[in-house]
């Protein structure tokens, strides 16, 4: 029987330590234009696509949304090219053991020029046969679009697969694309409890997802 499983991972907060980034950028943002960020805010936009949270940053600051979009996004690369960015710990050894086993995919909320940034500047780039921007599809996470999409991409089918997410929103949209679900938790970013229970476990450490994710896949 041919094996259509597959592993579909997160960015921001899985692979590369910028969650933080794309917060500071809201806050500056907003801090401009006579709005003060609060976490919640944070946590309303974590897993949004680009389009979805610079609508959200124009409702409640009055600036145009691309020009929202354009001055985070900035911000962002910014600190890219300073060189503020690098791999999570565990994050490579954790693609490379998934890759050896069944073929890997990048959902991400990042607009495409960070992705394309990120594969082609990281040793993790060369292992994902397919990458997906939440910008990409219908609607960003917590809807399940950017997941099915990313499947889809490799011929792959949800039953049977992983996703590996930090945010409740990505939890939530893995969770609702069918794919099983292994979260790894940041101090600063709570996974909210309903988001929690729709997954097979949240974790600490990429080492910890690794060693659960490759018993899941050497099972069959």
């Amino acid at each position: 029987m041919t094996d259509r499983r597959c592993v579909v991972f997160d960015l921001d907060g899985v692979l590369v330590m910028s969650e933080h980034l794309w917060e500071q950028g809201w806050k500056a943002m907003s801090a401009d234009h006579g709005y003060t960020w609060l976490a919640e805010d944070t946590k309303a936009c974590q897993g949004k696509s680009v389009p979805e949270w610079a609508h959200y940053l124009s409702e409640r600051t009055g600036m145009d949304e691309h020009a929202a979009a354009d001055g985070v996004i900035e911000m962002v690369g910014e600190a890219y090219d300073r060189g503020e960015v690098s791999l999570i710990d565990g994050a490579l050894e954790l693609v490379q053991a998934a890759a050896t086993r069944v073929p890997i995919a990048l959902a991400s909320s990042a607009p495409r020029t960070i992705i394309d940034r990120v594969m082609a500047t990281t040793p993790v780039g060369e292992y994902f046969r397919a990458t997906v921007s939440s910008a990409e599809v219908a609607a960003g996470k917590p809807a399940p679009d950017v997941y099915q999409e990313a499947v889809a991409r490799l011929g792959a089918i949800s039953e049977g697969s992983y996703a590996v997410e930090d945010s409740s929103n990505g939890i939530r949209a893995a969770a609702a694309a069918g794919l099983t679900v292994l979260g790894i938790e940041h101090p600063l970013y709570p996974v909210d409890r309903d988001a929690s229970d729709r997954a097979a476990g949240v974790f600490h450490s990429l080492e910890d997802v690794t060693a659960v994710l490759m018993s899941f896949l050497d099972e069959r």
